[in-house]
């Protein structure tokens, strides 16, 4: 999901397009109207989103209520605290979709993309250690077959661990059980990505080729210096490549082994992101335990570890149809809490799809934004019907929130028409003109950066 972008304001002062077909970088947040510090980068305008595979859809065909309720609260900034609530920040922000944030970055909090320090002043001053110690942003794809949890492995209940986050890393309120489990819950429905590659007991199946095998030998055989240790006898194959234990490589401490299942996705590499690739990975081990790898030795690890590592379709590039999914996912918590008369998960709900749908709204420029030509009246019937959807949600909170739960009932009937019987096809006729279109998209944010660096040099 993506963070409030009020500083996407900027864009109104009507730029001309520059270089249509330029492919541009990941947008940084910068402006006078974030909380974030400046050059702050969440990678929040990428077009291709990770995939995020639920073991519910497989067995159950539907997701519960917990789960979507759990999916929801993730991508809440109101379950945070301070500086993260404010700058519209979520779970989700880290852990897009259950991957993680490879190219996050927050000046003083990382020293790298894709590693932040959850210890550090800015979100929660009261947990500052007082040094930079970041740490890489994981992926929750099979969480619930990797505990301990925490780089470190220093909790074993999920439970505690994501409240921890919550209250301890980023200042949030207490989060009330029910709450509490469906985030747990949401984390444990999250699958990995299928591998092909991947056969009973983790050993590789099907088309091998014959670096992959030796790749594979390789990893099941004892170090040369000492018997009792493998590549294997952690990243325990039958066991999703873990064997729930932590261990010092000398890398700084005792940390938990990772998981490779889809880890080709998951670089930056060790507890602090220090490694961009296999390659890297192969030869610091290879150095520290004198493993004495031959060139070819270590083209084949890594030739196995891309074997293991991989996953189909790790990627969907984004669209109105995608987020419209997820937002009718969060939207059926209200079919639940309605009924129920929680007027707490009531309003986290509206909260949260009210966000959401702000968000998409932003998806489709108004008219005064120049980057944008063409189909005016598209863009703002698109516009309109989205913030429709947002004032009838609050009117479905008013009325819960006074006692009038008949009367949110009918509201949510009224949202809900209009979800599935107006809203997708207006959407749809306007996208050629959003910014799920890569063209605009790319001259949108060219123009944006140009504005931003124009407006730092005068500084």
């Amino acid at each position: 999901m993506m963070i409030r972008k009020s500083w996407l304001s900027v864009v109104a002062l009507g730029v001309m397009l520059v270089g249509w077909h330029q492919q541009v970088d990941a947008f940084p947040v910068d402006g006078d109207q974030t909380t974030l510090p400046k050059s702050t980068e969440l990678n929040e305008d990428a077009l291709d989103k990770p995939r995020e595979v639920f073991k519910s859809d497989t067995v159950d065909a539907r997701r519960s209520y917990l789960v979507n309720l759990g999916n929801l609260a993730f991508s809440s900034p109101s379950i945070l605290g301070g500086v993260a609530r404010q700058a519209g920040m979520s779970c989700e922000t880290c852990h897009v979709n259950g991957a993680g944030n490879a190219k996050l970055f927050v000046p003083n909090m990382s020293t790298r993309p894709g590693n932040f320090d959850t210890t550090g002043p800015l979100f929660n001053p009261k947990a500052d250690n007082q040094k930079l110690d970041p740490i890489r942003i994981p992926s929750l794809r099979g969480a619930r077959y990797l505990a301990p949890y925490g780089h470190d492995g220093r909790m074993g209940s999920l439970r505690d661990f994501v409240r921890n986050v919550i209250v301890n890393e980023f200042a949030g309120s207490e989060p009330t059980p029910v709450v509490l489990d469906a985030i747990v819950a949401y984390i444990h429905d999250i699958d990995f990505l299928p591998n092909p590659n991947l056969g009973p007991g983790g050993r590789l199946t099907g088309q091998i080729s014959d670096a992959e095998r030796r790749g594979e030998a390789l990893f099941m055989k004892p170090f040369p210096h000492n018997p009792g240790l493998s590549c294997a006898g952690c990243h325990v194959p039958s066991a999703a490549f873990v064997d729930h234990q932590q261990h010092d490589i000398g890398s700084g401490g005792l940390f938990k082994t990772p998981t490779l299942r889809n880890a080709d996705f998951n670089a930056p590499y060790f507890h602090d992101g220090r490694f961009d690739s296999y390659d890297q990975v192969v030869e610091y081990f290879d150095r520290i335990f004198k493993l004495g790898l031959s060139v070819q030795d270590r083209r084949d690890l890594v030739a196995y570890l891309t074997a293991v590592g991989d996953g189909v379709q790790p990627y969907e590039r984004d669209g109105a149809g995608a987020v419209l999914k997820e937002i009718n996912d969060f939207g059926t918590v209200l079919e639940t809490a309605i009924p129920a008369k929680d007027k707490e998960i009531i309003s986290l709900a509206v909260d949260t799809l009210g966000n959401e749908l702000r968000e998409l709204t932003e998806r489709y420029p108004d008219r005064k934004n120049t980057n944008v030509s063409g189909g005016q009246n598209e863009r703002g019937l698109a516009r309109l019907s989205l913030k429709e959807l947002v004032l009838t949600l609050r009117r479905i909170d008013l009325a819960a929130g006074e006692g009038r739960f008949a009367d949110a009932a009918a509201e949510y009937k009224s949202y809900r028409y209009l979800m599935f019987a107006a809203v997708p096809a207006l959407l749809s006729n306007a996208e050629k003109f959003s910014l799920f279109n890569p063209e605009v998209h790319d001259a949108h944010y060219t123009a944006l950066r140009e504005i931003l660096q124009s407006k730092n040099s005068a500084r």
